[in-house]
């Protein structure tokens, strides 16, 4: 995890990337959501990668450590967009099945998959237009280990899910700190993000899921705020609960991100109360 990281952040650095240093606010470019695209923690925003403007590019790099009672997920990707309007991401994730492997006689420690992503913004600004910044995202994700997923009841080991995000920052809109708030709509039929294999016997039909988040900017390198992520339940082995999280945000300057979380995430595969902590940290340009 550790070595991935490392690469990932000094070939970030060793890019010919164009910098903004006069161009979008410190924090605008958000953090690294699970999936790879810019956002929060659990949730992607509507903004992109990086603080590229008009003409300019913009890329993040980073590492994201979630530490369960009984899991552990662990995730490196890199996001690049252009023009301000358009992003890729890639983002791999390893989810450590933890405690579950002795308590089942499962035959693998861990599940993994890579997701592949692309989000195009529609209209609108996050700060200067009248209308919030709107973006549409797809997603291609595919499972590295599909015999467990398949095991309880997954239908498929890939599939593509889309999501519509708003974004808007209120200067100032929080008893004088500035506000940002985030809502999507995502169409998906992913177990657990998708590690979990996607569709199951219980429903194999994609869900309309609610997202949002909400943060407030007590200065310009200093964010505190909340998430909620509407979860389907297509598997009848297990209940899928709706995850949450409270976030701080660190924006030391345009090129290092880091958020610590607490993260309620529920029952996952059978067990319960899996609450804790997140780390994520980023390197931009």
């Amino acid at each position: 995890m550790t070595r991935r990281l490392s690469l990932l952040l000094c070939s970030l650095c060793l890019s010919s990337v164009a910098m903004a240093d006069q161009g979008r606010l410190l924090a605008t470019g958000g953090a690294s959501s699970l999936d790879g695209p810019a956002g929060g923690g659990i949730n992607p925003w509507a903004v992109l990668a990086g603080y590229g403007e008009q003409g300019e590019w913009g890329a993040t790099a980073f590492g994201t450590h979630v530490d369960l009672p009984d899991y552990n997920l662990d995730v490196v990707g890199l996001a690049a967009s252009y023009d301000n309007r358009v992003e890729v991401s890639y983002a791999h994730q390893r989810f450590d099945l933890g405690s579950l492997v002795h308590k089942f006689g499962l035959p693998q420690d861990s599940l993994g998959q890579d997701i592949f992503g692309v989000k195009v913004r529609l209209f609108g600004d996050l700060i200067y237009d009248q209308l919030p910044q709107v973006s549409l995202g797809l997603e291609y994700k595919h499972d590295n280990n599909f015999e467990i997923p398949r095991l309880v009841g997954a239908q498929r080991d890939a599939d593509v899910e889309g999501y519509l995000a708003a974004s808007r920052l209120f200067l100032g809109g929080a008893f004088g700190y500035d506000l940002l708030l985030n809502g999507n709509l995502r169409y998906s039929r992913a177990n657990e993000l998708g590690v979990l294999g996607f569709g199951g016997d219980r429903r194999d039909t994609r869900s309309l899921l609610k997202e949002a988040s909400a943060a407030v900017l007590f200065n310009p390198r200093w964010a505190v705020g909340v998430e909620y992520k509407e979860k389907p339940d297509n598997l009848s082995f297990a209940g899928e609960s709706d995850w949450a999280d409270v976030f701080v945000g660190w924006f030391p300057n345009k090129h290092v991100a880091v958020v610590l979380a607490y993260a309620r995430l529920g029952e996952i595969a059978t067990l319960d109360n899996q609450n804790g902590t997140y780390l994520s940290i980023q390197g931009s340009y």
